[in-house]
This record gives C-alpha cells, sequence and structure tokens, in this order.
C-alpha cells in the first residue's frame, strides 16, 4: 500500500488546476441555477425533434380522423381533453429532461483551493477526470456526448438529447409515463374507430377517404404499439433502479455499493422529491426560466491523494 507521501508525490507529478491553465473558476451554487443546458448533439436534436413530431402525428390523427367526425359529441369531448391533457404533460416532461442539467460535475473544478476546501484526511484517494478535468464525486460517470461527468448516471437517452441523471430523473420517468399512456389511449381509440367504420361500412366515419383514413390509422396503431412497449419497459425499468438505488450503468459494471443504498419509498422520494403528493406527477414542479449558456474547456488526468 502506497503512503501517504507517495500519493502526495502522485499529486505533484499530476499537478492540479491553477488559473494560468485557460480553466475558469468553478460555477458557484447561484451561477448554476441561472444558467442552462442544452446539448448541441446533431443526433439527439434529431431524435428529439422526431418524438415531438410523431406526438403531433398522433395528435392530428386522434383528432381531425377520429374524434372530430364523430357523432358522439360527448365521446369526442372527453377522449380529446384526455388525449390532449397527456400529449402536453408528454411533451413538457420531455423539454424538462432535455433542458435539466443532469447532475454535472463543474468543469475545472481540480484547483488547490478546491482541494483544500475539501479537508481530506491523509491517504484518502479521490479521482479527477482525464476528459472534463474535474474532480469525480463518487457514483458519477463520464458522458462522451454531454462531454461532462454526471452524478448517478443512469444512461445517456438521445430521444430526449440529454443524460439521464441525479437531477433530471423525475422527468425523465414522467416522459415514459405519459407517453406510454397516450400510446395506449390512441391504441383504445384506434380499435374503436375501425369498429365504427366497419359498421357503417366506412361512410362518414372520418372526414378522409376510406383508403387515406386506413393508412393513417394504421399507422398510428404501429406507432402506439412501438412506443407503448418500450416507454412501458423503460418506465419498469427505473422503477426498478430507483427503488433498488442502482443506476444502469451501476448494473451493467456489476459495481458493488460502496453508499449506504436509499431503497423503495426512499429512494422514490430522494428523485420525486418529499412524500408522495400530486407534484409527483407534475413535469412543472419546480419549473425556473433560465438562460442558455455555452461553456467549453478543456480535459485533464487523473491523480489521486
Amino acid at each position: 500500500m502506497q503512503s501517504s507521501g507517495h500519493r502526495f508525490r502522485d499529486v505533484e507529478h499530476h499537478p492540479l488546476l491553477t488559473g494560468d491553465e485557460g480553466y475558469d473558476s468553478p460555477p458557484s451554487e447561484s451561477d448554476m441555477a441561472d444558467q442552462g443546458w442544452f446539448i448541441r448533439d446533431g443526433c439527439g436534436m434529431v431524435c428529439a425533434l422526431i418524438t415531438w413530431l410523431l406526438v403531433f402525428y398522433a395528435d392530428f390523427v386522434v383528432m381531425f380522423v377520429m374524434l372530430l367526425p364523430s357523432r358522439d359529441f360527448l365521446y369526442s369531448l372527453i377522449n380529446g381533453v384526455v388525449f390532449n391533457c397527456l400529449a402536453v404533460l408528454a411533451l413538457s416532461s420531455h423539454l424538462r429532461t432535455m433542458l435539466t442539467d443532469p447532475g454535472a460535475v463543474p468543469k475545472g473544478n481540480a484547483t488547490k483551493e478546491y482541494m483544500d476546501s475539501l479537508q481530506l484526511k491523509p491517504g484518502e484517494v479521490i479521482y479527477k477526470c482525464p476528459k472534463c478535468c474535474s474532480i469525480k464525486p463518487e457514483r458519477a460517470h463520464h458522458c462522451s456526448i454531454c462531454k461532462r461527468c454526471i452524478r448517478k448516471m443512469d444512461h445517456h437517452c438521445p430521444w430526449v438529447n440529454n443524460c439521464v441523471g441525479e437531477t433530471n430523473q423525475k422527468f425523465f420517468v414522467l416522459f415514459t409515463m405519459y407517453v406510454a399512456l397516450i400510446s395506449a389511449h390512441a391504441l383504445i381509440l384506434c380499435i374503436f374507430q375501425f369498429v365504427s367504420c366497419v359498421r357503417n361500412q366506412w361512410n362518414e366515419c372520418s372526414g378522409f377517404s376510406p383508403p387515406v383514413t386506413v393508412i393513417l390509422v394504421i399507422f398510428l396503431c404501429l406507432e402506439g404499439l412501438l412506443f407503448l412497449t418500450f416507454t412501458a419497459v423503460m418506465f419498469g425499468t427505473q422503477i426498478h433502479s430507483i427503488c433498488n438505488d442502482e443506476t444502469e450503468i451501476e448494473r451493467l459494471k456489476n459495481e458493488k455499493p460502496t453508499w449506504e443504498r436509499r431503497l423503495r419509498w426512499e429512494g422514490m422520494r430522494s428523485v420525486f422529491g418529499g412524500p408522495p403528493s400530486l407534484l409527483w406527477i407534475s413535469p412543472f414542479a419546480g419549473l425556473r426560466i433560465r438562460r442558455l449558456m455555452i461553456r467549453t474547456k478543456k480535459g485533464g488526468t487523473e491523480f489521486s491523494v
């Protein structure tokens, strides 16, 4: 085992950052509160746009092919309100997931001043990310797309163009839940629509011709079935991870927990905030208007103390 003096020489061999090396000082908590978050990744932005277009397509088919031409006003009103409310909640959850800092570790925080503030014990080991040049907290992992170390990083999802981590996991869970709900609702409406059209021999069952109606509804069925399966599985996986206090990366790497686990309801409260309430299912909880800021910095090396 290395002595504390040897470990200190290792630090000298991989010196900490100084202001002359081109790194900004770590942002304060007030700076982090004002700073926005958006990942400029081409693939992620395209996937996020496709997600929105598919939701808009589903809403178009449900409203203009199924509900508005219906003669049952109450049926159309109730289903239209429910579907559109779920769609708004799904897209709001998507936005919150995409535009919320997932728990990024400040870049360039490996300074002598920051190290002194940690009050490390002799021989205590810490790690410095060689890519974003930051002190890596326990359970943090580096994302090559976000180019940051993310606390409790679960995975990077291109459909939300962001990592799922400590501070935005709630919104990702809500996104998968609401997409699963609107997918299930759309499938049920498709079944009713086909039954209604067959009974009426495709007369006045929609404002479009029968061939166009069939194509639109079949495509919506395929979309709903695909997204229902995917998001339902993802929702279940996320709830299981939260209840076991284990991220997907930790599970895949089979990492043995060195932290005190928050199991079941304690884990749910830590992610969704506070005791069970309607705020748990609201993507608008704690919403603050922020401004986007783009910061670019260099990488670093790993060291131990």
